[in-house]
């Protein structure tokens, strides 16, 4: 009788398991978590992707200004030296404009390089980040397709343990049973367990030399001490 109440026990902390196991996947909550994922990383790579576009269009910009001063300086310099302009003050007016001209432009090169660099960065940035998509799509729609799986194989494991668990308790008489899922109710899902070396393992407690002695003299169903539960010796 009491080896039975030791097979429903473990029958029963499975079902419990599967149960919370089942929840789990009904809630959806990994599933959220690996969706948030996915749209995070998917926003991250659209914002990387806004961002290249506005560099795309300042090193246009930066190019077309580039283009401008150059060609300023060069209409300048052949006004210089063409012998058009005699004038020594105005000589030296058109060498200073030229002088600044390209001043202007150095600054507008040293700009467009910072950014080609930093368009060369935001495009290692992007193709990572298109592969760290790609992975997490892949992850979410794997995680769907294993969830559903998994339910599946819950349920019919729930089926076949719930049968099994009937057979088991038809088994137990009426006034033990009875004892047995009050105990459950009360000592968190686990009503009976095995007395091992001396050691309850329900609670974990070790009982001393005359609390064992005593259990052996004891008739009918054996309790813990401690914790009150019908314990099985094996």
């Amino acid at each position: 009788m009491t080896e039975l109440l030791l097979e429903l026990q473990q029958l029963d902390s499975a079902i419990v398991r599967l149960r919370a196991r089942q929840q789990v996947l009904e809630s959806g909550e990994a599933m959220r978590v690996a969706r948030a994922t996915f749209e995070q990383e998917e926003s991250k790579l659209g914002e990387a992707r806004l961002n290249l576009d506005t560099l795309a269009i300042e090193q246009k910009r930066l190019e077309y200004d580039i283009d401008a001063f150059s060609q300023k300086a060069a209409a300048e310099e052949k006004r210089l030296y063409d012998g058009s302009v005699a004038n020594g003050k105005e000589l030296e007016s058109i060498q200073h404009e030229i002088a600044n001209l390209k001043t202007r432009r150095g600054r507008l090169e040293d700009d467009l390089l910072e950014r080609l660099q930093l368009r060369e960065d935001l495009e290692a940035e992007i193709a990572a980040s298109e592969t760290t998509v790609s992975e997490s799509r892949t992850a979410l729609e794997k995680l769907g397709l294993d969830s559903e799986a998994e339910l599946a194989e819950i349920a019919a494991t729930l089926t076949r343990d719930l049968a099994e668990r009937g057979a088991l308790a038809a088994n137990v008489d009426e006034e033990t049973l009875e004892l047995y899922e009050d105990l459950r109710s009360q000592k968190k899902g686990v009503g009976a367990a095995a007395l091992t070396d001396g050691i309850c393992q329900g609670c974990h407690e070790k009982l001393s030399a005359m609390e064992l002695d005593k259990l052996k003299k004891t008739a009918g169903l054996k309790r813990c001490d401690y914790c009150r539960r019908i314990l099985i010796v094996v």
